[in-house]
């Protein structure tokens, strides 16, 4: 989906860990709360993790639902 030029490099950057997701949900909110629109929350940091690299993990569930989060968030901006 091609992203409109207004719209801040949150919406392009690459999802590569927590620190980066958390940047980028944090530039989301603002710009939302600074346009007066409302989103449900992100979707929860998952705390279940094993760390064994389990096939299904939840962190690749948890990067699956923030990428739909961010791109409901980039179409109710426009």
């Amino acid at each position: 989906m091609p992203v409109s030029s207004d719209l801040p490099d949150a919406f392009c950057r690459p999802l590569r860990d927590l620190a980066d997701a958390q940047s980028i949900v944090g530039e989301i909110e603002a710009l939302l709360s600074t346009r007066q629109l409302s989103l449900r929350l992100p979707p929860p940091v998952p705390n279940t993790c094993c760390g064994r690299g389990c096939n299904g993990c939840v962190w690749q569930g948890y990067y699956q639902a923030l990428g739909y989060w961010r791109d409901q968030a980039r179409a109710l901006l426009g």
